[in-house]
């Protein structure tokens, strides 16, 4: 077992390369807005990935729906001055509320006029892209990965929300939070392949998390990658397939509590090169024996069979998560247009997402 990839890592490959594709497809139909490439054809608010409809956008209706409705239906939290400041929603006070200047979480939440085009986009963009898997990878193939990510989803804690949240402080996952009251999943066979990967996947996220003082994210994505002799900051990127902003992120962590520390790769080299210190191999080690670990006890809890099968499935689907091997990237190719295609090809997929707060986007870009 110490031989194979963690389930999360295989769970992260199809999550990660579902959201990229289907990211690219909205990029292509949703008028909207970048930092570095401008406006679409007609403008429109701030480019945002997918799981910024999981969180959001699916749950304003035209009419308007308080804050707080939201995140109990999305079971988690979004990135609210975000999506107000790139112009997807708007604010506006209760009728009720008569205070001068109500919380934020006291308001309605309203889609703008050119927030409803994405909307529109989003619901029916992620069942399309689904078929576009079932036409690729095989009918059979995408309904047994269904039905054994639907095996293991009907016996996690209900509360678990259908998306991953975006990553707090150190990069750690948030789960389900009781107070907020998220509905049970009720139709699970309804959930489309994205929400039940995410599912499946948060909830590996939090149990490992309970006996991790490192998050996985920082675990699967930058400590698997750092070599015994330390690894070129240059090139963690590319190792691990995670942006550089999310990686700084990493990094920072990292070494304000002693696990790593950059020096330069040799005595008066400009390169800087990233090295573990002892507490820092032990997180490095810990990482793999906690991962299979949590996925002996889940074949225990949930039976070996449901585990074991929807290993297969993801094994099937993703290989190793590298762009050689794995038969996810066959859509992964973005047209002219989009952002992605003015950077480098991506070598590997990342090990865990990185849903930060700059968009959602699952390599933290």
């Amino acid at each position: 077992m110490a031989n194979r990839l963690p389930l999360s890592a295989l769970l992260s490959f199809a999550l990660v390369a579902f959201t990229v594709e289907a990211d690219n497809e909205a990029e292509r139909r949703i008028p909207h807005r970048t930092a570095r490439f401008g406006a679409s054809s007609g403008g429109g608010p701030w480019l945002t990935s997918m799981v910024m409809w999981f969180n959001c956008l699916r749950w304003v209706p035209e009419q308007g729906i308080a804050v707080p409705e939201v995140e109990r239906l999305a079971g988690t939290k979004t990135n609210w001055n975000g999506m107000q400041r790139w112009g997807h929603i708007f604010f506006e006070p209760s009728p009720s509320d008569k205070r001068a200047k109500p919380p934020q979480s006291a308001m309605i939440v309203r889609v703008t006029a050119r927030g409803r085009v994405g909307q529109e986009v989003w619901r029916g963009l992620i069942p399309e892209i689904e078929d576009r898997w079932r036409e690729r990878f095989g009918a059979a193939a995408i309904e047994q990965l269904r039905s054994w990510l639907v095996a293991i989803a009907g016996q996690l804690d209900p509360n678990l929300h259908d998306c991953l949240p975006i990553l707090k402080y150190g990069l750690f996952s948030e789960g389900p939070v009781s107070a907020r009251g998220a509905p049970g999943r009720v139709d699970l066979e309804s959930l489309s392949l994205p929400a039940l990967l995410a599912c499946v996947l948060l909830a590996f996220a939090v149990e490992y998390e309970r006996e991790s003082v490192v998050s996985l994210a920082i675990c699967a994505n930058a400590l698997r990658v750092i070599e015994d002799d330390g690894t070129r900051v240059r090139d963690l990127p590319e190792l691990s397939g995670v942006s550089k902003e999310a990686l700084a992120m990493a990094l920072s962590f990292l070494m304000k509590r002693g696990y790593a520390m950059v020096q330069p790769e040799v005595p008066g080299s400009k390169v800087k090169c990233l090295r573990l210190t002892a507490k820092g191999i032990f997180a490095q080690d810990a990482y793999a024996k906690v991962a299979a670990s949590m996925e002996r006890r889940w074949e225990e809890r949930f039976e070996k069979a449901a585990v074991e099968k929807l290993r297969r499935c993801l094994e099937s689907l993703a290989a190793d998560g590298t762009a050689g091997r794995s038969p996810l990237f066959a859509g992964l190719e973005p047209c002219a247009e989009c952002w992605r295609s003015n950077l480098p090809k991506p070598a590997t997929l990342p090990h865990y997402p990185m849903i930060l707060h700059r968009g959602g986007y699952p390599d933290g870009s």
